[in-house]
């Protein structure tokens, strides 16, 4: 068992979730209940990450990571490091990468809150801070956890973005995925088998957690 691999893609997708799980709540509140011009752009940017080949969007994240990039210059500048292949680095393009798994299970459970729920509590007095932690955030804590769950999960078994991205440095960036993509290169068929089973293991454990908190209580039914 590849256990430094492990540790780091657990390490990875818990700072991906704590990050992009909060400033994705904020994004989805606004994309479910405000419209303004480019909203269905920013959708769409958003949404990019589902349909766009990991390697494609990795060489893309390379280029800007990169040493002769302002990012990664301006990187380099600050911490003496260079952000492609670096831990930070692929934090920063799992960050992206997740961007959908985030926002979507959020923005639709934001959308399926009632207007007049709302309505009612600022006219009951409650301030907007009030009706969000009271009213808004616990009718759409579900779609907060399948959030949660789905980025946490996708973190752990990316590939193709991992490996433009930060390589394969043991105890840097060599994550689960890229330890059995090693694995497979060396023909160490049980050790790429084991590690593979905790990824299926960790994937069905979201899927039905990400099922169970999607599906109304039977005592909620009409």
């Amino acid at each position: 068992m590849d256990w430094p691999a492990i540790v780091l893609s657990l390490e990875l997708a818990a700072a991906t979730v704590a990050l992009l799980v909060p400033a994705g709540l904020a994004l989805a509140r606004v994309l479910a209940w405000r419209r303004f011009a480019g909203r269905r752009v920013l959708e769409a940017a958003l949404a990019l990450p589902l349909v766009l080949p990991p390697t494609v969007l990795g060489f893309y994240l390379l280029i800007a990571f990169g040493g002769d990039s302002p990012l990664g210059r301006a990187f380099a500048a600050v911490t003496g490091h260079t952000l492609a292949f670096s831990f930070a680095g692929l934090l920063v393009a799992s960050l992206i990468v997740n961007l959908p798994f985030a926002i979507q299970p959020m923005q639709r459970a934001f959308e399926a809150i009632p207007d007049d729920v709302r309505a009612a509590a600022a006219c009951c007095g409650m301030s907007p801070w009030r009706i969000f932690t009271r009213i808004e955030l616990p009718l759409a804590w579900p779609g907060v956890l399948s959030a949660a769950v789905l980025t946490f999960a996708h973190t752990l078994g990316e590939f193709g973005v991992v490996l433009m991205v930060g390589g394969s440095i043991p105890g840097e960036t060599k994550t689960v995925s890229i330890a059995i993509y090693d694995r497979m290169q060396a023909f160490d068929y049980a050790g790429a088998s084991l590690l593979a089973a905790v990824l299926l293991a960790c994937s069905l454990a979201a899927i039905a957690v990400a099922y169970s908190t999607s599906r109304p209580r039977d005592g909620l039914r009409g």
